[in-house]
């Protein structure tokens, strides 16, 4: 079963001088906190957050690129996952946090404040 839905709402942003298109996402169900019709964050493509399991993206979080979260992970707040980064298991990137490249963050992992994570 789907977990989340595209409420129609875009954002374009510009990353290494092209324009990505975001797509805001809605919970489709209930699971792990998250209450169905939610407003969650921004993703570009459905192959950037997991349907299944319980990985979340909510706030103005993006996940873009062919960056992907899953697990019981969470991106929120302004954080931004891009690249072809990961963030798996129980792992949270928030604040103003930016994982990119071919990072990995995972396990119980926090990714916090302006940090940046990239590789």
């Amino acid at each position: 079963m789907r977990k989340y839905e595209f409420t129609g709402e875009t954002q374009n942003i510009e990353c290494t001088g092209k324009v990505i298109t975001l797509h805001r996402i809605r919970a489709a169900r209930d699971f792990m906190g998250v209450k169905k019709e939610e407003l969650g964050g921004w993703i570009e493509t459905e192959d950037n957050l997991s349907h299944s399991e319980n990985a979340w993206v909510s706030g103005n979080a993006r996940v873009f690129g062919d960056a992907q979260v899953s697990g019981n992970a969470r991106v929120f707040g302004d954080a931004q996952v891009s690249g072809n980064a990961w963030v798996l298991g129980d792992a949270w990137v928030l604040g103003d946090a930016q994982v990119s490249g071919n990072a990995w963050v995972l396990g119980d992992a926090r990714v916090s404040g302006d940090a940046q994570v990239s590789g």
